[in-house]
This record gives C-alpha cells, structure tokens and sequence, in this order.
C-alpha cells in the first residue's frame, strides 16, 4: 500500500492520488457520507499542508467554507476523528486553534476496494511494497473491540466514535459497553451494566467523556451514568 510521504519529485501524483481515492470512495457512498468525505477533500485541498502534515484552522473558518454553523463543524469533525482519518496532534486552547495531522494510512485502507475501480495502474501503484514508512504513527490497539456504529447520528453513537479512535484499550474496558439511556435537555444519561462500572466511570473518566460528548454537541453540560 502507498505510504509515503507526499513530499520530493512525486509529491502531487501521491496528493491526486489520495484525493482520487477519495472521491472515488464518496462515489459509492451515500448522500450524507458523501457530503462528509466531500467537506473533508475542500479542507485537505484548502488548507492542509503536506509537508508538515499539519491542518490547523479555526472552526469558524471551516463553517465559512463549508456554509454550515459551527456547530455542524463539531459534529463533522467528530466524525472523521472517529474514522481516524483526523488525528489530533495539538489540543486548541486560550484561543489556539486545534492542530490535526491526517492519517494518509487509514484512509488508504479504507478506500482500497475501490482502486480497482479507477483502472489497474492506479490500484498497482498504490499497492506498491517499495514505498518508504508514513509520516503517520498507527496508535497501538491492545483489544479487539469492534469500532462503533455511527449511522444513528446521534451525541452518544459519535462520543464512542471518538473514544474509540484515540484509546482503544480504554474504549473496549469502559465505553463500549455503556448504553445511552436517554435525554434530557442539557442532560445525557447513560446506562452501565454495574453499579461498579458506572462509579468507575463517574470518577475517573467523566472529565474526559463531557469534553468529548461537547466537542459533538454543545446542548450537553452534564452526563450521569447509572446501572
């Protein structure tokens, strides 16, 4: 699989080709997939630079170029974190922007059944063995705990997504077995299957949940966990 940089002689032939894959990939998708990888080729085509690997760039900003509100740029941006095709690299604070790596490997393997498709030369290139390692660390997975299904769309579903991609191990021992239970206004309750696991989660990981459920929806400012 292609794995290299895109950077030197070769660099715009690797940046088509991943924006081919892409597009190629939305193709078969649905309408409201489509229009995320869509969102996610005008911010890479925008403003990602390459070299660095580096997307730093301010929601409002996003919500301009996309004419969406800012809200929907949380909930968009969630979602391709869940996917791992973002990756955080720098946590925005004190009015710094939050900086994002791309991670050229996974989307790669998730667009590789379409190659074929675009014809045999581009599916031989990118599967060529000879090209150097990524830029981009693949985070060790220490359980084999299933990515979560974000079809429904909603607050809790995209939380998971989020929890999955950037602790694995964490995710499959304490978040995937939690359930959403229901809302109510500002309020998120979810359903553990212990009273042991639901005090565990409610002192050790709640700081980190209510950060990640408001990055996807700023209607929650409390989370309580039952069983």
């Amino acid at each position: 699989m292609l794995v290299t940089k895109p950077a030197g002689r070769n660099a715009s032939v690797i940046k088509y080709d991943i924006l081919t894959a892409l597009g190629t990939h939305a193709l078969a998708l649905d309408k409201g997939k489509q229009r995320l990888v869509l969102r996610f080729m005008t911010l890479m085509t925008a403003r990602y630079n390459w070299t660095r690997d580096e997307l730093a760039v301010g929601q409002r900003e996003i919500a301009r170029m996309w004419h969406v509100d800012e809200r929907t740029v949380k909930r968009e941006m969630a979602k391709l974190r869940a996917l791992r095709w973002l990756v955080v690299k720098r946590q925005g604070y004190r009015g710094r922007v939050t900086e994002y790596g791309i991670n050229l490997d996974r989307i790669l393997s998730d667009t590789q059944d379409i190659w074929g498709a675009v014809g045999p030369d581009f599916e031989h290139r990118l599967s060529g063995d000879d090209t150097p390692a990524s830029n981009v660390v693949p985070i060790p997975v220490s359980s084999a705990a299933p990515a979560p299904d974000l079809s429904d769309g909603n607050e809790w579903s995209l939380v998971k997504g989020v929890m999955h991609a950037e602790d694995p191990a964490g995710y499959a021992s304490w978040i995937q077995a939690l359930t959403r239970q229901g809302r109510a206004g500002r309020r998120l309750t979810l359903l553990a299957p212990s009273r042991f696991h639901a005090t565990y989660v409610m002192a050790h990981l709640m700081p980190r949940l209510l950060a990640a459920c408001r990055d996807v929806d700023p209607g929650v400012d409390e989370i309580v966990v039952v069983s």
